[in-house]
């Protein structure tokens, strides 16, 4: 997903981007939901959540 648009999910949540980086945001986001916010973490390569839309980015070497 484009910064942009993970930009405007935030917006919508009511989460200031600011100058937050793509991953800081994330885990914004996946906090704000009540879900972990493991976004690239040290857990990512273990992840079961198969359904969490950020997962492709996450698994994703930038």
């Amino acid at each position: 997903m484009r910064m942009q648009e993970i930009k405007q999910v935030a917006k919508e949540m009511g989460i200031k981007a600011g100058r937050l980086r793509k991953r800081e945001l994330i885990r914004a986001i996946q906090s704000a939901e009540g879900n972990s916010p493991c976004f690239q973490s040290d857990v990512a390569s273990s992840c079961q959540q198969l359904d969490c839309c950020w997962r492709d980015d996450c698994l994703s070497v930038d």
